[in-house]
């Protein structure tokens, strides 16, 4: 069973700030290329999905638009927090869920889409591993 915590929802609150931003892995379909990206706009959206606003519209969204397959990693070194999550990315470039994920973004990651361009990518969690332990699945 999916339920992320409150400790989640917490470290990924401040994890810019503490000089932790989490890193985004996709893969190209065609060929297999993988791709890591910080997103300091990631978040845990609610007990089953994390988010992030996509607003470089670089790779990383390339990837997603072709192969939804995703792994997030947070990792603090000075808390010794670290989880790698893994999931099915979708994405929104309008309506009320993009709303949404806009109005949770934080302000550093909006004020570098001062023109509101990011696209709100959606994950549904499948499963979690910390310290190389599967801690949750949808299995």
């Amino acid at each position: 069973m999916i339920a992320l915590t409150d400790d989640m929802r917490r470290a990924f609150e401040t994890a810019l700030a503490d000089g932790a931003p989490v890193i985004v892995a996709t893969a190209d379909p065609a060929i297999g290329e993988p791709d890591i990206a910080f997103k300091g706009s990631a978040m845990v959206f609610d007990a089953e999905h994390l988010a992030f606003w996509e607003r470089a519209h670089g790779q990383t969204l390339r990837n997603l638009e072709a192969n939804p397959r995703v792994c997030l990693l947070y990792r603090n070194a000075k808390t010794r927090l670290a989880w790698k999550f893994f999931g099915a990315a979708e994405l929104h470039r309008d309506g009320p869920l993009r709303q949404q994920v806009m109005d949770r973004t934080i302000q550093a990651e909006l004020d570098r889409d001062p023109e509101r361009r990011g696209i709100a990518v959606l994950i549904r969690v499948d499963r979690v591993v910390q310290a190389g332990q599967v801690i949750m699945s949808r299995d």
